[in-house]
Order: structure tokens, then sequence, then C-alpha cells
């Protein structure tokens, strides 16, 4: 399938630099506009902007949504006033909005100037709410309905006002004063009598969003119910907006990807990584690298106040890096369960006393077997000493103890702080347990070995 697609591209590609533009035209009529934004979105900016000239205007919008968001901008600042205006004109609000947060100002007034009045009224409704909220990632295109229409009624409306909306599928009650009040389905507008009464067959039992809502909440309303559109109020309950399921997808990709870059300890980007340039990249990542680096220091610090210990016991130095790593991984483990936990809402700061108990029931599983096997592998293939493998065990266990408690714990700190819980991750937890592991080492070697001595 990928080699199909590839094939695709290539063709048009060719198409396009032999300025073979009729027989371009006629085989992107045929593509879904997913896949023309696809190929576009790989091409240089100039040869976008040509292939999007080329595209029939019954799909151009419909690409252009698709597109990378600076695509959406070369091609948006390389066309005249009206041009672009007309572009908007044809997106829906939600995605016009999305567009225009990102260019300049002046680029919007410009835009917007030529638009038309109920798309001006539309974009700076969407504009008002905070960044990230459901008001700001919402459609104002949906069909409503009044409690007093027939199905029949119901069914013109639909006919009238569906072409411009972002969904059919479910159409919304409301009042005079737009108060949402039931919804019903188009499935079974269709199955009823058409002097059936709105207000009779209704579907009364309505889950909305407040428009000031997390995006990432929404993400959850949408899990939890399993819809493809839910309506968007305000605080006095009057509708608003409504929110689709594509947009849904996207928050969840935008959601989980900053969270894997804060678990990386890297700065995030709403930019997807060939689109970020070198300097870019680098600033992202560069602050927790400094800082971990710095904070890594510690580490050294107790190695040197132990250099007696070392000097006494050379062989102790060789099982440092196995300790470390394995407080680190073990560490990452609950760390990653606590923050996938607390993103998916399964647990909260008050399980903190529960999950300590569970983590530290499986810690001494894990330590108990890690401890075991090292130290019969310390006795048979290194041809250690009793002690000194049962320093190294002790130790193995112990800090596989503290790894796991400081994994679990410091996110759900976090959390309850205000602060993201995927900050909390890998890089950050490995640097406090390696620290630990190495107090634990020197601390316990120190003790049993001047005992055996």
């Amino acid at each position: 399938m990928e080699m199909e697609e590839k094939n695709i591209a290539e063709e048009l590609k060719e198409l396009l630099t032999s300025r073979q533009y009729t027989l371009l035209r006629q085989t992107i009529s045929d593509m879904n506009p997913a896949d023309i934004a696809g190929v576009m979105s790989e091409m240089e900016d100039e040869d976008s902007l040509k292939m999007f000239r080329i595209l029939p205007k019954d799909i151009a919008a419909d690409v252009f949504a698709d597109l990378e968001l600076d695509v959406q901008q070369y091609i948006i600042r390389s066309m005249s006033d009206r041009e672009a205006s007309n572009i908007i004109e044809n997106l829906m609000a939600d995605d016009a909005t999305d567009l225009l947060e990102e260019m300049p100002a002046s680029v919007v007034k410009r835009i917007l100037a030529n638009a038309s009045p109920e798309t001006r009224a539309d974009i700076n409704h969407l504009l008002r709410y905070p960044e990230d909220s459901a008001g700001s990632i919402m459609t104002v295109e949906y069909v409503d309905l009044h409690e007093d229409m027939t199905v029949n009624d119901a069914i013109e409306r639909i006919r009238k006002k569906g072409v411009d909306s972002e969904t059919i599928n479910i159409c919304y009650v409301v009042t005079k004063q737009k108060i949402l009040v039931g919804t019903v389905a188009l499935r079974y507008l269709l199955i009823m009598k058409p002097d059936e009464i709105i207000g009779d067959i209704m579907n009364t039992n309505v889950i909305s969003i407040n428009t000031m809502t997390d995006q990432e909440e929404t993400a959850r309303m949408f899990q939890k119910y399993g819809f493809t559109a839910m309506p968007v109020v305000d605080n006095e309950s009057r509708m608003v907006g409504i929110i689709t399921i594509d947009d849904v997808v996207d928050i969840m990709e935008e959601e989980a990807t900053e969270d894997i870059e804060k678990m990386a300890a890297i700065v995030p980007s709403d930019k997807p990584y060939p689109k970020v340039g070198i300097f870019e990249t680098y600033k992202n990542r560069i602050p927790w690298l400094l800082f971990l680096m710095i904070s890594a220091t510690f580490t050294g610090a107790i190695i040197t106040g132990f250099e007696d210990a070392l000097s006494a016991f050379v062989i102790l130095t060789a099982y440092i890096p196995m300790l470390m790593d394995t407080g680190g991984n073990a560490g990452s483990q609950a760390s990653v369960s606590i923050i996938r936990g607390l993103s998916l809402k399964e647990i909260e700061f008050e399980d903190i006393f529960k999950i300590i108990w569970k983590e530290l029931r499986v810690a001494m599983l894990c330590g108990l077997t890690l401890a075991v096997a090292n130290f019969v592998k310390l006795l048979l293939l290194d041809r250690l000493t009793i002690t000194v493998a049962l320093v190294i065990c002790l130790t193995l266990f112990v800090v596989v103890l503290i790894a796991k408690l400081v994994g679990c714990c410091l996110p759900m700190l976090a959390s309850k702080v205000g602060f993201d819980p995927a900050v909390m991750a890998s890089p950050f937890i490995t640097t406090i347990v390696d620290a630990l592991s190495l107090l634990v080492y020197f601390n316990i070697a120190t003790r049993l070995l001047h005992i055996a001595a």
C-alpha cells in the first residue's frame, strides 16, 4: 500500500514538472483530498502552490484543510487577499480559526476584511476562547432544530443547512434562546412519520461540553461515551457549536506527542519533526540537558566522597553501572504507568497510599528476583566472595525498592502541585535514582565489608 502511494506521488510530481496540467488535473480529481494533501506536503513550497492552483474548486477546500500548517501559511501568503478569503470562506470555521491563529495579525486583518460578515463573526467568535479549550476547537457549523417543528420541517431544514454543516448525523434541538434541550439522529427522522413533532421524539438526555473545558478532558469524554460529535454550550447552557471526532483525533495525537516529548526531557514543539529547524530543535533539547547534566554532578560528588571504600574494594566500581541502570529502569517502569494512569484519570492523588503499597509489593518481588539471580551469577561466573556479592545484591534489592517508590510518587506529587506529570519521567527520575543508588551502595559496602574485615 505504501509503495502504491509512493508511486502515485512520484507520478503527480512528474506530471507537474513536465507541465502536463490537464492530465494532472484529471488524475487528482479522482483522488481522496487527504492523499492529495499528503503529496503536496512533501513538495517544495512553490510546487505545492502550483498543485493547489490546479485543484478543482470543489475539492480545493478539503485538500487545504488536510495540509500541514506551514504549507497552508505559504499558500495563503502567496495569494491575493480575495483568493485567500475565498479559501477561508470554504473552510469549516474551526479549521479557518486554527490557521488564522498562527498567521501575523496584519495578514489576518486583510483576509477577514474580504470575508463575508458571517465568516468574520464565526472566526472572531472562536478566536476569543482560550487556546486548548473546547471553545477554541469547536465548529459553529451544525444543524439546529426547534421543539415545535415536525419531522418534515426538520428534514427540510437539514436540506438547507446540511451542505455547510460539519455533520448532519446528529441534529440539536434548541429553544429560541439557543438553550440546548435535546438531540435527534438523522436516521431516526427518516423512519418517523412526517407529522411527528420533534419535541415528542427527541432525546432529552443530552451530554454536552462547556466552552472552557480543556481539550484533553474533551477527548476523554469522547472516549468515554463513544460519540462521533458532541455539542458545546456556554455557562448558560446555550449551544454555541459542536466538536467532531476528527478534531478529537488531532487532540489525542497532539497530547500524546507532547507527553512523549516531555517524558524524554524535550521542550514540546507544535511542529512535526521534519518541519523543525536545527536551531529550534537545539533550543527544545538543551535546557533539560543542561539541567540534567548539572544535577548528575551530584553522583560524581558521591563517588568522590567514598574514594576510600572504592580504593579498598576496587571491584565495587565495576558494578556501579549495573546498579544505576537497574534503578533507573525500575523507576521508569513505575513512572510511565503512573503518568499514563493520571492522564487517563484512572488514578487520583487521593490514591497515593494505595499506589505506594502496590508498588512496594511489586518492588519487593522484582528486587528479590533480580538479587537472587545476580547473587548466583556473581558467585558462579564472577567468582566474587560471598560478602562482596551480598553487598551488591542487597544494594540491588534496596535500589529497586527506592526506584519504584520514587517513580510512582514524583508524578503524583507533580500533578498535585499543578505541574505536568510527564515532566517527572525517565531522565529526571533516573538522575535522582542514580544518586540514591550510590548512597545506598557505598553505605552498605562500608558497613558490611568493614564487619567482614
